[in-house]
């Protein structure tokens, strides 16, 4: 599966950068100036990794990434900051970011500790409740009323990407585009891995709805996050 990258950087030029370069070490990425742009991001899509300048037109690196950290975000966070004195640091870690890069930066640096993070993943105690489920994305397991759920590489991949959506509508190409990365498959492949879900998952608990969007793709809908 492909790791999503979020680049939170006012300057046009070096966020232009920054995101080409990423996308040529094989990322899918998203570049945006402000927190209120990156705030909408973390709710519609999943984001594996944050590039994240402190100091951004209409707040603060800071902010946004506690903010992250208190919604249970399992995102990465590279803060990027031109201030580098001690209480600055200690201030970056303590809302929650992974690493911290100095400006000005050499970019292979930076795509260096990209990929460290990306390598390291989501907390290994990242779990969610799907009704009567949990599910553990670092054990890679779902266990329900009647014990452990069967599912291929791919159901999981995809049941994870849509409880990452939270209540988004989850759009067939992003999920192609997540989970299937560069193999070319048919749309129709993600309805017949849903409805595979459903028959998995909807005979043990009817307390949350995997929902078809006409013409868009799937929300669900979990009454437990």
């Amino acid at each position: 599966m492909p790791t999503h990258v979020l680049v939170v950087e006012d300057d046009s030029s070096l966020r232009l950068a920054v995101t080409d370069n990423l996308e040529d070490e094989g990322y899918v990425v998203r570049g945006v100036a402000t927190v209120a742009e990156a705030r909408a991001v973390l709710d519609e899509q999943r984001v594996d990794v944050v590039v994240l300048d402190v100091m951004l037109p209409d707040g603060d690196g800071y902010t946004l990434c506690r903010a992250l950290r208190s919604r249970g975000h399992a995102a990465r966070v590279l803060m990027l900051t031109a201030r580098t004195l001690e209480d600055d640091l200690v201030q970056g870690f303590a809302a929650g970011a992974d690493d911290y890069l100095a400006k000005p930066y050499r970019l292979r640096e930076l795509l260096a500790r990209v990929a460290a993070l990306a390598r390291r993943g989501g907390p290994a105690s990242t779990t969610h409740q799907l009704g009567a489920f949990e599910v553990d994305e670092g054990k890679r397991t779902v266990t329900g009323p009647r014990g452990a759920v069967e599912l291929t590489r791919k159901e999981f991949d995809l049941l994870v990407y849509l409880l990452r959506a939270g209540d988004a509508v989850a759009k067939r190409e992003e999920i192609l585009d997540a989970v299937w990365g560069d193999v070319v498959v048919d749309t129709h492949t993600v309805d017949n891995f849903v409805s595979s879900l459903k028959k998995k998952l909807k005979a043990d608990d009817a307390r949350f709805e995997l929902k078809t969007i006409r013409g868009v793709g799937f929300r669900l809908i979990n009454p437990r996050q």
